[in-house]
């Protein structure tokens, strides 16, 4: 793994986090803050880390409301994209799609030279593709299209405490010694800790790009989520027995999701629906053109088990 730190002699810009208060963007701030000027996006700023909110920029509003965001994006040289709607109610991807639409316009009338945005893994051309993963890409074909230069990073699991994925992987660990599981236990995928994943996010700012792009991003290692909760209990000298059964639906799953772990069952449904399809790494574009190497998932995880316990 390497990490680069950026060369003082470039100058700073200014850079506006959507999605400030959320678990990539409060942790992306205070990576940006040593060398960029800062305005975070947010509903609330209560929110926002005490220990680095008198160093930003607060900008107040809701990405569904055009006149707020274009304020927040007025004299911004790059746009982070960190939000998605998976908790909210039915209509999530049509909410996805219009917040993606009115961020579009108001990053084009603010002449924004840059938006970073963080989508999903998974093939655009799965038929069965989840809701989730579906309006993910969505997100992202309408960044690609609107003729403001983007980088899309895709990435599946993110191995870090706080992250959904990990909280799930974690609580259904520790409370169940043996699990009843569905057929979406042998999905492979790529997950990523979170620290490869910010500081991707933060060389994305000067990596040099010519038209919009779609980098696929993880660690070198596929995995099952059968193996994670393997890897986790190992990393916490725990023994876990999984039981592999075919009929649990993503609704029953996720019934049986919110009585073990922190999310809800709305969530826990759109969370799972997306862990049936594959999310994996389909080329090596991303470590052609960025100098960050990431960890193994053993690595990510065995980082992820250290920090909950420090």
């Amino acid at each position: 793994m390497t990490c680069v730190i950026p060369n003082d002699s470039l100058p700073r810009k200014s850079i506006l986090v959507a999605g400030a208060s959320g678990y990539i963007g409060s942790r992306l701030v205070p990576k940006l803050l040593p060398f960029h000027n800062v305005r975070c996006f947010v509903r609330n700023p209560d929110r926002l880390d005490p220990s680095y909110r008198d160093q930003v920029e607060i900008s107040i509003g809701d990405v569904l409301h055009s006149d707020t965001i274009r304020k927040s994006l007025e004299g911004i040289d790059v746009a982070y994209y960190l939000i998605h709607g998976m908790g909210n109610a039915k209509d999530f991807e049509k909410n996805d799609r219009l917040a993606a639409q009115s961020f579009v316009a108001a990053a084009k009338q603010a002449n924004v030279s840059r938006i970073i945005y963080l989508g999903g893994l998974g093939d655009d051309n799965d038929p069965d593709l989840s809701p989730h993963l579906r309006s993910r890409h969505e997100v992202g074909e309408i960044f690609q299209q609107s003729g403001v230069p983007t980088i899309e990073l895709r990435a599946s699991v993110v191995l870090g405490p706080g992250s959904l994925s990990y909280e799930m992987i974690r609580s259904l660990t520790q409370k169940l010694p043996i699990m009843i599981c569905p057929r979406w236990l042998s999905t492979p995928t790529q997950p990523i800790a979170t620290e490869d994943i910010l500081q991707y996010l933060f060389e994305a700012i000067a990596l040099p790009l010519t038209q919009s792009d779609i980098f696929e991003v993880g660690s070198h290692d596929v995995v099952t989520y059968g193996q994670l909760i393997q890897m986790y209990a190992q990393e916490k000298n725990l023994t876990r027995i999984l039981v592999r059964v075919p009929f649990l639906t993503p609704y029953l799953s996720s019934l049986w999701l919110g009585l073990v772990t922190p999310t809800s069952a709305e969530v826990g449904r759109h969370l799972i629906e997306g862990l049936r399809n594959p999310t994996t790494v389909s080329d090596d574009r991303a470590e052609k053109r960025f100098s960050h190497r990431p960890m193994s998932t053993a690595e990510a995880i065995h980082q992820a088990v250290r920090l909950e316990n420090s």
